[in-house]
């Protein structure tokens, strides 16, 4: 054997490994993140004892998957702060997000609830969050931002929105989320006629119990990790 080369064995390990995070980011944007790992599995053309040796839960194959991807949002949110009109960054930032969600199912999931145990997931919405609160911080000094939204207002919303944009392009247009996003964002912008907000915006925490309940409530049951019975995967850690 040359030196310096893999063991065969090896080869095939890091070739299965490949596959298989090919085949899940496939699935994963058809179906989202409940699509069943025997499908991914059979799609990479190894059988399910290989892929649970590899990603022992569903969310270290999540992991796996978009830890890159995820990055492109914390890029575009960094150009979005950095624009010289806050309202074009907001809207430009918004928009660019809601393409994404159209596109991919999985990503879409990840972005609109609180999948546990992802910690590029966690810096993603921390970056949103912070993306959010800053341009509306600046809109509203600018003026072309309503006094009364908080950046709970419009996390909430959007979730809401995001979670519903795969169901509407698949019974309508690919694009068909940018009526609903362009009345969305008018509902923020600055208006004489617009009454004070009712009630109460939610707190960050009120808003983190509320993402949990937007996530899957089909959960999927895939081996533990310690080789038990099956267990719950839309809340592991």
């Amino acid at each position: 054997m040359t030196v310096g080369a893999q063991p065969p064995r090896r080869r095939d390990a890091r070739r299965n490994r490949e596959l298989l995070v090919a085949a899940a980011h496939e699935v994963f944007t058809e179906q989202g993140l409940e699509a069943p790992l025997d499908v991914i599995a059979r799609r990479a053309g190894v059988g399910n004892a290989t892929l649970y040796r590899h990603f022992p839960t569903r969310v270290a194959l999540v992991d796996a998957v978009f830890r890159d991807p995820l990055t492109d949002t914390i890029a575009v949110g960094e150009q979005a702060r950095t624009a010289l009109d806050a309202w074009q960054g907001l809207s430009g930032y918004l928009e660019a997000v809601f393409s994404v969600l159209a596109a991919d199912r999985g990503t879409n999931d990840l972005m609109t609830t609180r999948l546990q145990g992802i910690d590029a997931l966690d810096d993603v919405h921390a970056h949103n969050r912070r993306t959010v609160e800053v341009l509306l911080d600046r809109g509203r000094e600018e003026g072309t931002v309503r006094a009364d939204v908080t950046t709970e207002d419009v996390l909430f919303a959007l979730a809401a929105l995001g979670r519903a944009v795969p169901a509407l392009t698949a019974a309508t247009t690919p694009d068909a989320w940018r009526r609903p996003l362009a009345l969305f964002l008018d509902g923020l912008r600055v208006s004489p006629v617009a009454p004070p907000l009712p009630a109460r915006a939610l707190t960050p925490a009120q808003l983190g119990d509320v993402l949990r309940e937007l996530g899957p409530h089909r959960a999927p049951r895939d081996r533990a990790t310690d080789g038990s019975a099956p267990a719950p995967v839309t809340r592991e850690g």
